[in-house]
C-alpha cells in the first residue's frame, strides 16, 4: 500500500512542478522575473527525480536496502540542486522587487550555497552507505537552515513593505518547507515514521512554486 501511495504522490509533484516549470519559461513574456521561477521549478522537479523515482522503484521490487547506493546518489544530486533552487529563488526577489547594488547580500548567498556544496561533496557523507552520519547529515545542513532563513526574512520584509499580495505567503512556504525537513534529517534514522514529514514538506515547494505560476498569470494578463 505504502508503495502505490507513495509513487503516485511522487509521480504527480514531480509532472506537476517541472510542466508548471515549462510554462512559466514559456508564458513569461520574457519577464526575467518568470523565467527564472520557472527554471528554479523545473530545477526542483528534475533533482528531486534523482532521488524519488529510484525510491519508487525500490519501493515497487526489492525493497529500499537493496538500492541503497542509487538511493543515496539522488539524495547527494536532490541536495546540490536543492541549495541552486535557493540561489534562484534569491534572484527572484531581486528581480521581483527591483534590488540593485546589495553585493554584500550577494556574497553571502553565494558563501553560504558554496560551503553548502562543498559539505554536500564531502567523502565523510558516505552517500552510498547504509549508516550514514548523522553528524554529517547536520554538518551538510547548517549552511543550507541559514540560507533559507536569509530568503525567509528578504521575501517576508520584501512582500510586507510593497504590499505585494500575490507573494505574501511565500515567505511561510519556506518556513514550513524547513519545519518538516529539519526532524526528518534530525530523527528519521531513528523514528522512520518522521519521514512521513516530507510529503508536507513537498506540499510546501509545490505551493512556492505556485504562488510564482498565479503571479505570473496574473500580471501576464494585465500586461
Amino acid at each position: 500500500m505504502q508503495a502505490i501511495v507513495e509513487t503516485l504522490f511522487d509521480a504527480v509533484y514531480l509532472i506537476s512542478v517541472i510542466t508548471v516549470g515549462i510554462l512559466m519559461i514559456r508564458g513569461s513574456k520574457r519577464n526575467r522575473q518568470f523565467i527564472l521561477f520557472g527554471w528554479m521549478a523545473v530545477v526542483l522537479g528534475m533533482g528531486d527525480s534523482f532521488h524519488l523515482i529510484p525510491r519508487a522503484l525500490a519501493l515497487c521490487t526489492t525493497g529500499l536496502k537493496s538500492y541503497t547506493a542509487l538511493l543515496g546518489i539522488g539524495k547527494w544530486i536532490t541536495s546540490v540542486t536543492m541549495t541552486i533552487f535557493y540561489v534562484l529563488l534569491y534572484y527572484v526577489w531581486r528581480r521581483r522587487y527591483k534590488i540593485s547594488g546589495q553585493s554584500g547580500l550577494t556574497a553571502a548567498v553565494y558563501g553560504l550555497a558554496g560551503v553548502r556544496i562543498v559539505l554536500c561533496m564531502m567523502p565523510q557523507n558516505q552517500w552510498t552507505h547504509a549508516g550514514a552520519p548523522l553528524s554529517w547529515g547536520i554538518y551538510r545542513n547548517i549552511p543550507f537552515a541559514l540560507l533559507g532563513l536569509l530568503v525567509i526574512v528578504l521575501f517576508y520584509r520584501s512582500a510586507k513593505e510593497n504590499g505585494d499580495k500575490a507573494f505574501k505567503w511565500m515567505w511561510l512556504t519556506i518556513v514550513l518547507s524547513f519545519g518538516f525537513y529539519i526532524p526528518v534529517v534530525l530523527w528519521a534514522d531513528t523514528i522512520p515514521m518522521i519521514g512521513m514529514l516530507m510529503i508536507p514538506k513537498t506540499c510546501a515547494y509545490v505551493w512556492t512554486v505556485l504562488i510564482g505560476y498565479f503571479a505570473m498569470k496574473e500580471e501576464c494578463k494585465e500586461d
